[in-house]
């Protein structure tokens, strides 16, 4: 149900493309500060001191005040206060800020910890099959979970349909029960989705385009989204349904009838996770409408091309 897809969106020489739909995409915000070639920037972290050296300013709390440069040395295992010196100069400006009472995170640096903490860059963990609650979309029959490179799956244990599979930090699986695991999955999933359906990349934080993609290449979709970063190439596909997961009308006929939509696995939901309940309105343009369905009542919910919400109608809903 998603794919990661990074050939969209850049040049053959490397180069960011300036136009988006074939039209001229809007003017950049002025930057003001340079940018670090990618290689340099892996030669910098390329150093097990340097590493220590954020590690340290993890511990001593240089996310919330400056750390000093003593405090940060004796945390540190470097030969001698020059050599330490030196490694924490190459950190300084794109890693780590230097203000007159110390050292303090810059947000690249903050994440390289984080990435290493969510076991992103450093962990490979697998976890065996393990139930999952819901019923199988295509066929009804219980659902199971797994972990394996990196992404967390959910799937039929009768047919074998897919239900979600999606990239997962192997961190997630530490200190929690499968339960626990699959509502962090949840939340964290379903804010992936949501914030590439308001336009902002869960990667870069870039613009994201959406588009409605018709026969899709994933097996039993007749209809897709498309959600295209501009900045990073980073690309997510969809049902269609999961557009929903955030709409104020679609939350509230449910939250009407005792489903929370936050906090729910969306993989519950067939609306969410299959076509059954989608219907192609419109080739040209491409336009849908989704039939959702909770507690014995329905609404209906038309999108368009470009991925926004049209017209819905139901019980308890002003028709728009």
């Amino acid at each position: 149900m998603s794919q990661f897809d990074r050939s969209g969106g850049v040049a053959s020489d490397g180069e960011r493309t300036d136009r988006i739909d074939g039209a001229d995409a809007p003017a950049a915000t002025p930057r003001t500060e340079s940018r670090i070639p990618p290689s340099e920037v892996f030669s910098v972290l390329g150093n097990e001191t340097r590493v220590e050296v954020l590690h340290a300013l993890l511990e001593l709390g240089g996310d919330e005040s400056p750390v000093s440069f003593t405090d940060l040395f004796e945390r540190v295992d470097a030969t001698d206060s020059a050599n330490f010196s030196y490694h924490l100069d190459q950190l300084t400006g794109h890693f780590v800020r230097r203000r007159d009472d110390g050292y303090e995170f810059r947000a690249p640096g903050r994440k390289v910890v984080s990435s290493i903490f969510t076991g992103t860059l450093t962990e490979r963990a697998q976890l065996g099959f393990f139930p999952a609650e819901g019923s199988c979309h295509a066929c009804g029959g219980d659902l199971h979970a797994w972990y394996v490179d990196d992404t967390l799956s959910i799937g039929c244990t009768d047919c074998g349909a897919i239900q979600v599979s999606y990239p997962f930090p192997a961190g997630a699986l530490d200190g929690r029960s499968t339960d626990d695991l699959l509502e962090a999955f949840h939340h964290y999933v379903r804010h992936h989705y949501c914030l590439a359906a308001d336009g902002v990349c869960p990667e870069c934080t870039g613009t994201v385009e959406t588009d409605l993609v018709r026969t899709p290449d994933e097996e039993g979709q007749e209809v897709a989204v498309e959600h295209a970063c501009q900045r990073c190439s980073y690309d997510l596909r969809s049902t269609v349904g999961l557009l929903l997961l955030d709409d104020a009308d679609v939350l509230r006929f449910h939250a009407d009838r005792g489903v929370d939509l936050s906090s729910a696995p969306f993989w519950e939901f067939d609306w969410c996770v299959s076509d059954a309940a989608t219907t192609v309105v419109s080739e040209d343009p491409l336009r849908v409408r989704l039939t959702v369905a909770c507690d014995g009542d329905e609404m209906r919910v038309g999108v368009d091309e470009s991925g926004t919400v049209v017209e819905t109608d139901g019980p308890d809903l002003d028709a728009r």
